[in-house]
């Protein structure tokens, strides 16, 4: 088995994978870039001819869309009634808007379809939003970087995975703003949420909530699930969960 590392451009950015298998690898990967390819075709709202687009412009009613399109918004309704609205599926205008559970479900899929292909080791990393199995090519558990917001180039952290979690999402505004719709006095916000998870659609859906809600709500937000939190107030100033605390001191 070798280690291959490929790219591609897909909903709106770049995903990136390194895996570790043997025969099959190309066709594997050419699946996956499949998985982002339908569910972009079927969910972006930057594309005319998509089916959410259809129903944004009224040309298709809700009720009569895909199964696929169906079953993701009640996904991100349940995730609505669970965080109280920090999280939505819909934008401000009411547009329905699934992008906070779409990329989640993509990852998520490229996992499996991995796995299904005999990848023993592997990392699928879409615009920061990352899932890993087994071990790094070197031997170790995989690490996330997370970037100072203030500064791009520069990183907070460097966190290897721990516990059950094998996936991290990060939402921010320094990148992505304009998927974030607040809720409250934007002055008492986090400018950047990173979060550990066992899996990427819990780490994508709470990382977005906490950064919508005030920083007061954290506790309420990601106390109920089994996650790891470190975020940033645009002064630079942290807030990290103690068992991410002991990590990083480790």
């Amino acid at each position: 088995m070798v280690w291959r590392t490929h790219r591609f451009d897909s909903m709106g950015t770049v995903v990136s994978i390194m895996v570790r298998m043997g025969d099959g690898c190309d066709e594997a990967l050419a699946e996956v870039e499949a998985v982002f390819r339908s569910l972009d075709e079927t969910f972006s709202l930057y594309r005319d001819d998509s089916e959410l687009s259809r129903i944004a412009r009224h040309e298709l009613p809700l009720t009569a869309s895909s199964p696929t399109v169906k079953d993701a918004y009640e996904t991100a309704l349940t995730w609505r009634a669970t965080t109280r609205g920090a999280f939505t599926p819909n934008r401000p205008d009411g547009v329905v808007d699934l992008n906070g559970v779409v990329k989640a479900m993509a990852i998520e899929s490229a996992g499996r379809v991995l796995g299904a292909a005999g990848a023993v080791d592997w990392c699928v990393n879409a615009g920061g939003d990352v899932l890993y199995d087994g071990f790094s090519p070197e031997k170790r558990d995989w690490v996330t970087g997370i970037t100072d917001p203030a500064d791009r180039g520069s990183l907070l952290a460097s966190v290897a995975l721990f516990g059950q979690h094998r996936a991290a999402a990060t939402s921010g505004f320094s990148e992505r703003g304009d998927h974030v719709w607040l809720r409250g006095d934007s002055e008492k916000h986090f400018a950047q949420v990173t979060v550990f998870a066992p899996n990427i659609l819990l780490a994508d859906v709470v990382s977005t909530a906490v950064l919508a809600a005030p920083a007061g709500e954290l506790d309420d937000l990601a106390g109920g699930h089994s996650v790891d939190v470190l975020a940033v107030f645009s002064d630079g100033g942290l807030v990290v969960t103690p068992r991410l605390r002991v990590q990083l001191a480790a």
